[in-house]
């Protein structure tokens, strides 16, 4: 079963390698990892994605929150949240595919950001499905370069996933 996982920790030096070690010590291959600071310059916010079975993440999340520079940690199995990835891609064109190639990359909300000659620079941000559509489309024009993220989540409830002790904002 597939596990996006939202860890709020305290923005240290270290806290990071001290998390994902925490995952290959049990044998779990991390297949995204995003780490990016929050409304709180001293908190960061970890999303991660590993395939695995209840009983081990039950596991994980428990030595997880034991660890000091972790203050919260939210298993995104079901409910109310918002994922997403960005891609940034380079796919080769010809004179004669450009058309078919700009109609698949706007099919599926993408952005050309550069255009050259013989290849496009495109932009995408969606949930996996989009990502992976976007990748099955261009892929048959010949796809010179991929970039990606890895996803990143939200809980889109209203409690949302703050720090304890930290104030809620709520407009």
């Amino acid at each position: 079963m597939r596990h996006t996982i939202s860890v709020l920790v305290e923005n240290k030096f270290g806290v990071l390698a001290r998390i994902s070690g925490l995952f290959s010590a049990r044998g779990f291959n991390i297949s995204s990892l995003a780490v990016g600071e929050t409304e709180d310059p001293t908190v960061s916010r970890m999303t991660i994605v590993v395939e695995g079975d209840e009983k081990t993440l039950e596991q994980i999340k428990k030595q997880l929150n034991k660890l000091i520079d972790v203050i919260k940690v939210v298993d995104y199995k079901e409910g109310a949240f918002l994922d997403r990835e960005l891609i940034l891609m380079k796919v080769s064109v010809t004179p004669k595919n450009r058309k078919e190639v700009l109609e698949a990359i706007e099919s599926v909300g993408a952005r050309i950001e550069n255009a050259g000659s013989k290849s496009l620079s495109v932009e995408a941000t969606g949930d996996q499905m989009k990502i992976k559509t976007l990748l099955e489309l261009l892929r048959p024009f010949g796809i010179l370069e991929v970039v990606r993220t890895g996803r990143i989540a939200m809980d889109t409830s209203d409690r949302g996933l703050k720090a304890e002790g930290k104030p809620e904002v709520n407009e």
